[in-house]
């Protein structure tokens, strides 16, 4: 790929992530959300996306396995390349690390850090390496209603100010 290719895809990516994903191939529904850097893999075309998905920073989707290369001197078309399915309602936290062939169901959230190896079932929340259910969608959401703070709806400013209130930041004792 030649230099002006290559500094229009670092632009792209970082400026307009959501049309880089659409014009590398990811398919993707409504309401789909990236908050970071994201690494799409070798075949992004063979990634599906539902609707109301969020895309945390260093998410990287894994589409083939590489490790097949050791084995090409014995078998030269052996290739493991499978799709990677994303369901709707999904929040994937920072630095996921998605493998071949796995799906995520609906409603699902999988926690920072995880890797996930095999699929996650619907309603659930998932977490670890590998990532596997630690708690359904529900009491997830009991949790959360119960731990809120309540200042989802400010934005900026505003819930920055309430968060202080909450906090009692002081800002004579800040570097900020």
């Amino acid at each position: 790929m030649n230099i002006f290719k290559k500094i229009y895809r670092i632009c792209m990516k970082k400026v307009s992530p959501i049309k880089f994903a659409k014009k590398v191939g990811v398919n993707f529904g409504v309401n789909f959300n990236i908050y970071g850097k994201i690494e799409w893999g070798t075949e992004p075309w063979i990634i599906t996306i539902g609707n109301n998905v969020y895309l945390t920073d260093g998410i990287k989707f894994l589409t083939h396995d590489g490790g097949t290369l050791l084995f090409r001197s014995s078998v030269p078309d052996l290739e493991i390349t499978k799709p990677i399915k994303i369901g709707n309602n999904v929040y994937i936290g920072n630095n996921v690390i998605l493998l071949p062939g796995i799906s995520i169901g609906d409603n699902c959230i999988i926690g920072a850090g995880s890797v996930v190896s095999k699929s996650i079932p619907s309603n659930c929340v998932a977490a670890g390496v590998p990532a596997s259910k630690i708690k359904t969608i529900d009491e997830y959401f009991n949790k959360i209603s119960n731990e809120s703070l309540h200042v989802g709806n400010l934005k900026g400013k505003k819930k920055d100010d309430e968060l202080k209130k909450i906090y009692g930041y002081n800002k004579k004792n800040s570097i900020y």
